[in-house]
């Protein structure tokens, strides 16, 4: 039988799922990056630093006083975490490696399978130099003739590095910046969880749970990224009904929405707690998202609860889509922009800059949605300034380096008493450099 919600119990529902309600109140210690993990399921990477690598955003939204620090040595020191693709590149439970084996293979049987059988000497080199010598980058290698890759043309050690990483047999041992250092897989991982072979399908159904688990709310449409590596729609819809019999995902019907949704079973009690917040609300009670205050968080532009744009606008009236690959002429927000999540509903977007060398952030853009009224809204205010600490925090900074412009300055003039704030220099928007772009691979 499907379950009925309202669209303010649908919101209510995420905020509280993704530990956005409210926001930052886990402490800043691995077992917090590890719980927020095993409640989503994994944390989509980018490379891009502008305004804080993605993960790390995703992670700062939701740890109080986060530091990159604490993610990095659950990566590459205690090995609990590692990186796979599993929609795009991720990071996931090491635990669960078995289950994203599958990308090792569907990966390793393409472009990387001609690549290193095009220049198996090469990589016999490569795997013997870094047997023998320990974790290697394509730095420590001689500079090699330029090949096409997937990404574009690059030397052949680093398209020969990246190949054998896709295909498991070299893992990342750790990175410095956007360098990567490789190491074989068996030297990364204990030899019995490698050791554990599951059938193709039930990795294939894993996939499949591991996108609702990380949203939250998925239907059984959307942008074909979403379902990436899992398989072609007749399968997924097999996998999912598997799921439904199998009690580990329950469909439920939300106002305005085409099609059944899916929650996770495991957080039905959620979804009963959202319910009873709102008709509280319906009953005349302040709102109160999470039993407490609203709070404000800026949301990483891969962040899960972010996965599903088409679902945006009836969920939330909000429209988003991440412009670091539209043209500057045509984006219309900003190159690198952050939604802006009060309690549960989506109110704005705020470009940030860190400097880290010069110890500010600088704002470089920040809009309001129709109709919301950032010094008119009760408790904005205060949550929108703690975010600003938050952030500030998070960016190593001093302080908050505001637009030039006169805009929001009465918002800005409220909060300045809480925030260290200075009047801008005439910063504009850049577009940086792209780096790393191999590690958007996806795998289908």
């Amino acid at each position: 039988m499907t379950h009925h919600i309202s669209l303010p119990v649908a919101r209510r529902f995420l905020a509280i799922r993704h530990l956005l309600a409210p926001p930052r109140a886990l402490p800043a210690t691995p077992e917090s990056v590890m719980a927020v993990v095993d409640r989503l399921g994994s944390l989509q990477f980018d490379p891009l630093e502008v305004a804080g690598r993605n993960h790390d955003l995703v992670l700062a939204a939701r740890i109080s006083g986060y530091r990159r620090e604490l993610t990095d040595e659950l990566l590459y020191g205690r090995r609990l975490l590692f990186e796979a693709y599993n929609k795009s590149l991720n990071l996931l439970p090491a635990r669960e490696l078995p289950y994203y084996r599958i990308a090792w293979t569907t990966l390793g049987n393409g472009r990387a399978r001609e690549l290193l059988a095009e220049q198996a000497g090469l990589a016999d080199q490569l795997l013997a130099t870094i047997a023998a010598e320990g974790p290697k980058c394509s730095a420590d290698f001689e500079r090699t003739e330029a090949i096409d890759w997937w990404w574009g043309p690059t030397s052949a050690v680093r398209a020969v590095l990246e190949a054998l990483a896709v295909s498991g047999r070299l893992g990342l041992a750790r990175r410095d910046g956007n360098r990567r250092y490789y190491d074989l897989v068996e030297r990364l991982f204990p030899a019995d969880l490698l050791a554990v072979r599951v059938p193709e399908r039930e990795q294939r159904r894993h996939l499949l749970l591991s996108r609702y688990r990380a949203h939250g709310l998925l239907g059984a449409s959307g942008s074909g990224e979403l379902w990436l590596g899992i398989g072609r729609g007749p399968l997924r819809a097999e996998l999912r009904a598997e799921l439904v019999d199998r009690g580990e995902i329950v469909p439920v019907a939300v106002e305005g929405l085409k099609g059944p949704r899916f929650v996770v079973a495991d957080e039905l009690p959620l979804l009963a707690q959202a319910e009873r917040e709102i008709a509280a609300e319906d009953a005349g009670a302040l709102a109160r998202p999470g039993d407490g205050a609203p709070g404000a968080s800026f949301l990483a532009p891969l962040d899960p609860i972010m996965w599903d744009r088409e679902a945006l606008e009836p969920l939330y009236g909000f429209e988003y889509r991440w412009e670091v690959y539209t043209p500057a002429a045509k984006r219309r927000w900003g190159y690198y922009v952050l939604p802006i999540l009060f309690g549960d509903r989506l109110v704005g977007r705020i470009e940030p800059r860190i400097d880290r060398a010069g110890k500010v952030v600088r704002i470089l853009g920040l809009a309001w949605e129709t109709g919301f009224d950032p010094l008119g809204t009760p408790e904005f205010s205060a949550a929108f300034a703690d975010a600003l600490r938050a952030y500030l925090q998070f960016g190593s900074a001093d302080v908050l380096v505001l637009p030039s412009t006169r805009d929001q300055r009465a918002l800005f003039k409220a909060i300045s008493t809480e925030v260290p704030v200075r009047r801008g220099d005439g910063a504009t928007r850049s577009t940086p450099a792209r780096a790393a772009t191999a590690d958007r691979t996806a795998f289908s």
